[in-house]
């Protein structure tokens, strides 16, 4: 339920969730945020469409995105990191806004403050895939040529071991594709 004007907080842009999500909240016309881990993925992030880079090593990206929105916080989180980030992207929000879930790559387990969740009116969504209806817009919106995938590197099968290492080192901004 992404808005036209809303600011949205997109972690990791050089995964797939991210580079994904930077581009079509771009292409619905959302002010984005993205926080990164190395300022070589800063460029790429904001070639995706990027309004705002947050490098998360040398800066707190709550904080960061309290103060690009003058503490008012942003509309959306695209949560997708999951323990290592859920509490600072809870802080991050705005009053009514909306954490989307969809990953938990760092851990499952969280711990939440209820108080701000109710206080601050939060809401929290889980989402495993999409709908057809939403699978047809990104179509739509990949036939105009208004997101495209994010290809870090391709690599033949036989360096599988090397594209897991480059992926694991967090190396990679976009998607490894092995080579049959």
């Amino acid at each position: 339920n992404l808005k036209k004007g809303e600011t949205v907080l997109i972690h990791s842009a050089g995964s797939g969730v991210g580079s994904a999500g930077i581009q079509i909240a771009k292409a619905l016309g959302a002010r984005v945020l993205t926080p990164v881990g190395t300022e070589e993925k800063e460029e790429p992030a904001k070639k995706l469409g990027a309004d705002h880079v947050l490098n998360y090593r040398t800066t707190d990206f709550a904080r960061k995105a309290r103060a690009l929105t003058q503490d008012r916080g942003v509309d959306i989180v695209l949560e997708h990191v999951g323990s290592d980030t859920f509490s600072k992207s809870l802080t991050a929000l705005a009053k009514k806004g909306r954490l989307v879930t969809c990953g938990v790559t760092s851990g499952p387990f969280v711990q939440i403050d209820l108080r701000f969740l109710f206080v601050r009116q939060h809401s929290i969504l889980g989402c495993y895939m999409g709908a057809r209806s939403e699978l047809n817009q990104v179509i739509r919106l990949l036939e105009a040529g208004r997101v495209k995938p994010v290809v870090d590197t391709t690599m033949p099968l036989a360096q599988a071991r090397a594209a897991h290492e480059r992926m694991l080192e967090r190396k990679n901004f976009g998607k490894i594709v092995l080579k049959i």
